[in-house]
């Protein structure tokens, strides 16, 4: 084929950080009106090679060429007034003003007075209520993103793409945080932007949204290439076996944990705020792994925040070890050796600036203050270089930024920092969002040890296979209520479904 066949090729890529070889030799060719999805473990350079194309990155060597004539963006300003738009798999939203101008942000409409220039907001606000219309998404312009669920955040950041009028965009992790309602309608949207001749780079893990809208898939392992093929020519067991290099028979590790005596209980647990969750009872074991199930809105998240002191509550009671506690804080929670991995490591979680012995001391910092009240920088170095070779996590040293470590990674490092205040309940939201099939294995098989070491367990989960295959029992809630719980040897999604959608 010649190089008009393709409007976009980038050919030969490679980009190293300190320490890391993230891209070698990469060549991906994207054709006119397609969806070419990419995939690959976390780590093996999908986003990077993206972030290279979109001028965010320079690459080390290669060429990338745009409808055959090189191309070379010094930013993503440049990459987005050449047709190229990215949904980036990071929400980052500016949290205190309005959808609306997080929709146009860069790129306000104006009206001019002479000399002076006025950001047009009947316009803004008329143009974004059009392009929600088009897109059938139900998000009010003036609300502020602070307030936008963030499923409605990955909704806005899929309207921003499109409304630029690209001829190429860029999809890193779309669905990560969307119902299934919220994907049909991206499929749409996906469908109807390739009839008009633009091409979608769709990167996910989610391997039946891969197959079902795709055309062609490249493959990526380690930083390289592993190959481009036909979708209709590949199985979901064909592309884990080229992502990871293995075959994968068994989705989830053996677990040897052996649920005991009753260690937290609530009874009759009621929310302080209005239209959250209301009336939840259930007990939790030692050594169990206790999974909650329900759709978006289902208040799971806001429950288990409650219970670590992030979110009032007005009435109800909680019991530790037999004793009734009130966790007022979430320093009343870690002191009563609780700890909470939150939902959005790129939003409460990580700090991107900061090494990765920053960030796993962060939460136990006060135990390395000495009596001069300086950190002991070799006692924390010691700990956190344990913590990395026990939980496997992949990066260069201890002092690298885990901003440069894959999502996988970084969700490791986390679970780091939770350990070192030595919990007895380890509560877990969605510990696998945005992380590949092998990475998810190795997170896996730590709730298993750990599970097994006789440490509580509650994991938030909307995946169903996770929660069938990580659970002791499953808790069940919708519209803030629970509808049941279910013995996860015989649970089925049929079960967990009909129960997540019981609504009053």
């Amino acid at each position: 084929m010649g190089a008009t066949d393709y409007v976009l090729e980038m050919n030969g890529i490679s980009k190293s950080f300190p320490g890391v070889k993230a891209l070698d030799d990469v060549t991906v060719k994207i054709r006119p009106g397609s969806v070419h999805a990419l995939m690959g473990e976390n780590g093996a350079g999908k986003s990077t090679l993206m972030k290279c194309l979109f001028g965010i990155y320079v690459p080390d060597g290669g060429e990338i060429l745009l409808d055959g004539k090189p191309v070379s963006f010094a930013g993503s300003r440049q990459a987005i007034d050449a047709g190229i738009s990215m949904i980036h798999q990071e929400l980052l939203p500016i949290p205190f003003r309005p959808a609306m101008e997080n929709l146009w942000l860069g790129r306000f409409p104006v009206r001019k007075f002479g000399p002076l220039s006025f950001v047009d907001h009947k316009k803004m606000l008329a143009d974004t209520q059009k392009v929600f219309k088009d897109l059938n998404m139900e998000i009010d312009p003036k609300t502020w993103a602070r307030n936008l669920s963030v499923s409605k955040l990955q909704s806005l950041e899929i309207a921003k793409a499109v409304s630029m009028n690209a001829r190429v965009i860029i999809m890193d992790e779309p669905t990560s945080s969307l119902t299934g309602n919220e994907v049909e309608l991206l499929f749409r949207i996906i469908r109807d932007l390739r009839a008009k001749g633009v091409s979608i780079i769709y990167i996910s893990h989610k391997m039946e949204e891969i197959l079902e809208i795709s055309d062609e898939v490249s493959i990526m392992r380690d930083g390289r290439l592993v190959g481009t093929h036909a979708a209709e020519d590949l199985t979901t067991e064909m592309i884990i076996s080229k992502m990871v290099g293995r075959d994968l028979t068994n989705r989830f590790p053996p677990r040897s944990n052996k649920p005991g005596e009753v260690v937290f209980s609530v009874e009759n647990l009621c929310s302080a705020e209005t239209k959250s969750f209301k009336d939840v009872s259930f007990e939790l074991h030692k050594g169990e792994i206790l999974g909650i199930g329900g759709l978006v809105g289902a208040k799971r998240t806001e429950l288990v925040e409650s219970l670590f002191g992030l979110r009032q509550i007005e009435s109800g009671s909680v019991k530790l070890n037999g004793k009734a506690v009130f966790v007022s804080s979430s320093s009343a929670a870690i002191a009563l050796k609780m700890a909470l991995l939150t939902e959005e490591r790129r939003v409460t979680g990580i700090i991107p600036m900061l090494s990765v012995l920053d960030n796993t001391i962060l939460a136990n910092i006060r135990h390395y203050i000495g009596k001069l009240g300086l950190i002991n920088d070799k006692k924390c170095l010691a700990d956190v270089e344990k913590s990395i070779a026990s939980l496997r996590v992949k990066t260069p040293s201890a002092r690298t930024r885990i901003k440069d470590l894959s999502g996988g990674n970084q969700q490791k490092v986390l679970i780091a920092r939770w350990l070192l205040t030595e919990p007895e309940i380890l509560i877990l939201d969605e510990p696998t969002r945005g992380i590949d099939v092998g990475a998810k294995y190795e997170i896996y098989t730590i709730i298993a040890e750990l599970a097994a070491q006789g440490k509580s367990i509650i994991m938030i989960s909307s995946e169903m296979p996770e929660l069938l295959g990580m659970s002791d029992r499953i808790m069940v809630m919708c519209e803030g209520r629970l509808t049941g719980i279910l013995d996860g040897k015989t649970a089925s999604q049929e079960e967990i479904m009909r129960l997540a959608t019981q609504f009053m």
